[in-house]
């Protein structure tokens, strides 16, 4: 019932004029955002990779104009560009919403649109000499996507793909993504999807996990574990473990701000963690969703208020 009452608050407009113009929720906006502009994605970016990689999300979905769109690509652009200059691109990707390069379009030609613009970006980060991930969204997009990402993949095969363990389909989705070379990033799902097509409870949602992440690890692809559940990590690196794999062939993945002290123990294991890294005006949508995973989360930000001076 939290959950979607906070996926419900994520659509009002109401909640997000509160949100974005008052400063109770800096404190934790700023554990999960690495502020707002490049320069302060890059700083963050800078710290975290002296044990850890990164991919980097400028924030920004459901874009409604194509100028828009346009502008988000640019913005990726440049920070492809940007992480060539400072030495990092070979320790970070980025990661892109479709939506948001213009798959929301009101235009029948709008997946063409997303993905013309993906390509400039896949051309940059090979220029740059990092890679993509195509993000998911709720599970309306979701053939459009795959879609989007095999023809990404003819030019570009390191784009990774993003796959949501709540979604009944997505143990097909697995088999058919799990190929040599082929980047995969398990999450369990942020977004509120109805019971015809998604597991609801905790519980399903673990065990749908666990069954697509044996998939990935039995393939000849890279998993990207994406779970702050330590008994999943543990399960993935068990599976890892059976199936042959080294710290090099598969990536436990975390957002910013979740479980840091786990991050840099696991990376001091000598495994590979990579940190998803958000940034960005749009953050408002992303936030949400992060309070709407964890309750524990919305427990921090009460705590934070009363500790204010």
């Amino acid at each position: 019932m939290l959950r979607t009452a906070m996926l419900a608050a994520a659509r009002s407009a109401v909640c997000r004029d509160l949100a974005e113009n008052t400063s109770l929720l800096r404190p934790l906006v700023d554990r999960f955002v690495a502020g707002e502009t490049l320069d302060a994605a890059l700083a963050t970016a800078t710290e975290l990779t002296a044990d850890r990689f990164v991919t980097i999300d400028h924030l920004g979905e459901d874009t409604r104009d194509r100028a828009q769109a346009g502008a988000v690509v640019d913005a990726y652009v440049t920070l492809l560009q940007r992480l060539a200059d400072i030495g990092l691109a070979d320790r970070a990707e980025v990661s892109v919403k479709l939506s948001a390069l213009g798959q929301a379009l009101p235009d029948p030609d709008a997946d063409k649109i997303a993905l013309d613009n993906a390509r400039r970006i896949c051309a940059a980060a090979a220029a740059a000499g990092a890679t993509v991930t195509v993000d998911m969204e709720d599970h309306t997009t979701t053939d459009s996507t795959l879609g989007i990402v095999e023809e990404l993949r003819a030019d570009h095969p390191w784009v990774g793909a993003v796959l949501q363990a709540q979604l009944r389909r997505t143990e097909g989705d697995c088999r058919a993504l799990a190929g040599p070379g082929s980047r995969v990033r398990l999450c369990k799902g942020a977004y509120a999807e109805p019971a015809s097509v998604a597991y609801r409870t905790k519980h399903e949602v673990d065990l749908a996990y666990v069954r697509c992440l044996k998939i990935l690890m039995a393939g000849q692809g890279r998993p990207m574990v994406a779970t702050h559940d330590p008994r999943l990590v543990a399960i993935a690196r068990r599976l890892a473990e059976r199936h042959g794999r080294g710290p090099a062939d598969y990536e436990l993945q975390m957002l910013l701000g979740v479980r840091p002290d786990a991050q840099r123990a696991l990376a001091g294991e000598g495994l590979t963690v990579r940190v998803y890294l958000p940034y960005g005006t749009e953050w408002y949508d992303y936030f949400m969703r992060r309070l709407a995973e964890r309750p524990a989360n919305l427990a921090f930000f009460a705590r934070s208020l009363l500790t204010r001076s």
